[in-house]
This record gives C-alpha cells, sequence and structure tokens, in this order.
C-alpha cells in the first residue's frame, strides 16, 4: 500500500509538472498574425491561424503586390513566372507558381527553422515577402519573355531593406534584393538573366536539370522561326550568344538525358558548362557533387541558381514536363543545395512544376518548395548582398 502511495504521488508530480510546462508554452505563431482569434472570451489566450487556411503565398509569407506598388521594402522576394508556352513535351508548369506556393504551407508551421543549416530563414535579418506573380500572357511568346524580364527587373532593382545605404556588389555598386522565381517552364531562365545581366553584368550559373538545355536551335524546335527557336531546350544556347553568362564558372549538375549525338556535349562546354552527370552520385556520392559545384563556381563571383524539379526521379517528382528515370531523390537533392553553402547565390528560380501530373499527395509541389527553402537559407546565412571594407558584410 506504500509502494502504491508512493508510486500515485510521483505520478501526480509529474502531472503538476508537464502541466505547469504547459501553460508556460505559447501556442505556434502562424506568420498571419491578423488571422489569430481569442480562444474564448475574456480568455486572453490566442490561436494562430490553421495550416490549411488562408490565403496561400510562399511558407505564409506576407504578400505585398510589388508590381503595382513599389511601397514595400524586402530583401528576398518571391516573385511567380506562370509561362508554359515554351515547353516541348507536356505544358501545365504556368499553374507551378500557385502549386509551389500549396506545397509550401507547411514550411512556417512549426517555426521555419532549419536544422541541418542552424538557421531560421523566415525570423532572421531579412525581410522575406511574396511579390504575387508577374502579369504574362499565354497567346505570344515574345511579348511574355519581355513581361517577365521586365517585371523581374522590376522587383531586383530596388532599394532593400537592408543595408540599402552601403556599396553592394552589383554593377552600379548598389545593395539590392535578391529574388526567388517560381516558374513556369525552363524558357524564364532566358528573361531572367536579361534582367541579372542589368543588374551584375555576365553571371556565373549553377544549373540543376536532366537536360542540357543549350542545344542550338537548329536542333531543338526552331530554326526557321526566331520565337520558335527561344523555348526551354535552347535558352542557354541563347543566353550565352548574348553574353550573359561568365562562360568559365557556369556548371550542371543532375544530368541523364539522351542526346542528339555527342556533339551536343561539344556545344555544352562551348557554352560554357562543365557537366555533372545524374549517375555520378553513386560513385562521388553527394559530397563529391558538392565539391565539384563549389570547385567550378568559387566564392567570390556573384551567382544564378536555376532548379528544374525534373532533377528529382519522377518517383518523387512525376509532375514536371519532361520527366526523366535515373534521377535524384529529394533528401539528395536537398542535401547538395545545402552544400552549397558560401556560394554567393544573388538570385534563384526553381522551373518545370506541372501540378496537373502530380499525385494527390503533391509529392512534387512539396518537394519544390522544400527545395526553395534551402535555397532561402542559404541566402539568409550569406548575408545582406552590401560590402564594407572590400568585403560583403553578413549580420
Amino acid at each position: 500500500m506504500l509502494k502504491l502511495t508512493a508510486v500515485v504521488a510521483a505520478l501526480a508530480a509529474t502531472v503538476a509538472a508537464h502541466g505547469d510546462h504547459e501553460h508556460e508554452q505559447e501556442p505556434i505563431a502562424g506568420p498571419l498574425k491578423s488571422l489569430w482569434y481569442n480562444s474564448l472570451p475574456g480568455d486572453g489566450g490566442k490561436q494562430a491561424d490553421s495550416v490549411f487556411s488562408g490565403i496561400s503565398t510562399f511558407g505564409r509569407i506576407d504578400y505585398h503586390p510589388c508590381l503595382a506598388s513599389d511601397h514595400e521594402k524586402y530583401d528576398i522576394a518571391f516573385i511567380g513566372a506562370p509561362f508554359d508556352t515554351g515547353t516541348s513535351y507536356r505544358p501545365g508548369a504556368r499553374f507551378g507558381p500557385s502549386g509551389i506556393r500549396q506545397g509550401s504551407r507547411r514550411l512556417n508551421l512549426y517555426g521555419g527553422y532549419n536544422v541541418p543549416l542552424a538557421a531560421n530563414p523566415f525570423d532572421s535579418w531579412a525581410k522575406v515577402i511574396d511579390c504575387g506573380d508577374i502579369p504574362v500572357t499565354s497567346y505570344d511568346n515574345e511579348w511574355a519573355i519581355q513581361q517577365i524580364e521586365e517585371g523581374h527587373n522590376s522587383i531586383l532593382m530596388r532599394e532593400p531593406a537592408t543595408n540599402a545605404h552601403m556599396k553592394g556588389i552589383s554593377k552600379a555598386g548598389k545593395t539590392l534584393p535578391r529574388v526567388i522565381t517560381m516558374g513556369g517552364d525552363h524558357t524564364i531562365t532566358l528573361p531572367l538573366l536579361r534582367s541579372m545581366n542589368k543588374a551584375y553584368g555576365p553571371i556565373t550559373v549553377v544549373h540543376f536539370d536532366s537536360h542540357l538545355d543549350t542545344w542550338k536551335p537548329k536542333v531543338f524546335g526552331g530554326a526557321p522561326s526566331k520565337v520558335a527557336s527561344i523555348n526551354h531546350g535552347t535558352y542557354f544556347y541563347h543566353a550565352a550568344m548574348e553574353g550573359l553568362m561568365r562562360n568559365d564558372t557556369n556548371i550542371h549538375a543532375g544530368i541523364r538525358t539522351t542526346l542528339s549525338g555527342l556533339s551536343d556535349y561539344d556545344n555544352d562546354g562551348y557554352v560554357g558548362f562543365q557537366i555533372v552527370e545524374a549517375r555520378e552520385i553513386d560513385t562521388i556520392g553527394t559530397e563529391g557533387i558538392i565539391k565539384k559545384i563549389h570547385d567550378r563556381v568559387g566564392h567570390e563571383n556573384p551567382v544564378y541558381l536555376s532548379i528544374d524539379i525534373d532533377t528529382l526521379d519522377p518517383a518523387f517528382a512525376p509532375a514536371t514536363g519532361t520527366p526523366e528515370t535515373g534521377g535524384w531523390s529529394t533528401r539528395e537533392l536537398r542535401t547538395i543545395i545545402r552544400g552549397l553553402e558560401g556560394i554567393n547565390f544573388v538570385a534563384a528560380d526553381i522551373v518545370e512544376v506541372a501540378p496537373a501530373y502530380d499525385t494527390n499527395a503533391e509529392l512534387t509541389t512539396m518537394a519544390a518548395a522544400d527545395a526553395l527553402y534551402e535555397v532561402m537559407t542559404l541566402m539568409v546565412k550569406n548575408g545582406p548582398l552590401s560590402v564594407s571594407d572590400g568585403k560583403k558584410t553578413e549580420l
């Protein structure tokens, strides 16, 4: 009986301690604080909005119509480019931006802390907002590409929220915000690089994809027509011909496509890329791939990151325009992206997410959102794009 009494007393003490601990805890603060409400009248307690409610923005961050107003300042802006009339196989990536936002709803549910990178991109020095989508016509590719370039450049060239007064690494010597674009098929990277060129000059590109996307128009889809010659397989060729990229530092990773012939690889080198094949992960592992990218790109140049979701195997990302088997897992891609810490990413895109081909479980849109979460964390950890005494400042 004494033993039973002691056990009951111990349990009571445990419950009491647990109760006190729970009483001290605050509810998880959802990003949309305007939707909080008192749990009971006069209770004074607060409840955050549910993860499945509210209007979707990336990671449920604040929304501002940046193209309609330039009053809001930011350090990192998400923008959508809903364009898919440059695709050669499965259309539908015009719904990519809305799908990625939907897939990102849970990113900030538990506070947004990135454990492997030891940082919280939602709660840092950087002000991060969702600027909505660039208005893109679906009737005229030439005009749509111009809309994407001008819309992106409008977002890119503004004063950031942090260190706007300091010298920056742009070619005008100004500190600029970073822009993360949600596509859209991969054609959008050409107008985005045109926009980046206005800000930074020729830029280094890290390209995750299963395809080269450096094909000459006569090989891929559109030699007789200027409009048809710009598509999601030729945009890097055009970017190189226009002088938008640094030709000695670019790199592909995840390549596993069939070719028209080995001459495609010769042309790829001429355009300025080094290739990391997807199958190399079986021999050198994620660490070897990370090292190859660091060695090629370096840590001084401003770098543009472009991620085609078809880098992932269709088992992990079925909802894409041109799926290729033999790709990486979501875990492997996220590990490789995290391993790129220290590279000076100034902007990024993720493309070819076509939600209509996804499963009901939203595998592809979640994978795309998670990849951008890693990219956003890298940008936050790298500090503002400003310089002091010749070195980029970090907070």
